[in-house]
């Protein structure tokens, strides 16, 4: 299957839950997140600003008081830069519609621990399918030794994500 089909297809999957369980399953996956050893030891976390359709950050952004917070920042159509993150008020939409940080650039990369990563299908090798733009393989290409931790709801979990030499696999994904 190509990557366009099988973003059509789990865009067709996700129509069939409604908010209330895509809110439950985020729960959980949170939960299970933050009992993943390398999260727990992480002092400094790359996550994302959920979009509605994402395993939903926006609780567990708030409630990491003992981490340094990073969020992506879209800067232009190839890259994202990287900003701290320091509390709701700090979000101004971006790109996308993506509530983006405005605060201070993070350019110390190699102090990321772990990153987490949304995507739209993920398999079990660690293969994620994105939005198609390649910003977080060209961020992560920099920084290979980042624990990529994938999150995503069961139904986007699948068999096989057609995968190219630029696409960087997560270490491990929760579903």
């Amino acid at each position: 299957m190509h990557k366009a089909e099988l973003r059509h297809l789990i865009r067709q999957r996700k129509q069939a839950f409604s908010r209330q369980q895509l809110e439950e399953w985020s729960l959980d996956i949170i939960a299970r997140l933050k009992q993943e050893p390398h999260f727990q030891q992480a002092q400094t976390v790359l996550l994302y600003y959920a979009l509605p359709d994402e395993v939903d950050t926006h609780d567990l952004l708030t409630a990491l008081n003992d981490k340094t917070v990073l969020l992506p920042r879209v800067i232009d159509d190839e890259n994202m830069e990287i900003r701290y993150y320091q509390g709701a008020e700090d979000l101004r939409a971006g790109a996308f519609g993506i509530m983006e940080p405005c605060g201070q650039q993070f350019t110390d990369y190699q102090q990321i621990d772990v990153a987490v990563i949304p995507g739209i299908a993920f398999d079990r090798q660690g293969n994620r399918l994105g939005r198609g733009r390649g910003y977080y393989d060209r961020f992560l290409s920099r920084v290979p030794n980042i624990y990529k931790i994938g999150l995503c709801f069961p139904f986007q979990l699948t068999d096989e994500v057609p995968a190219e030499d630029n696409d960087i696999r997560m270490d491990v994904v929760i579903s």
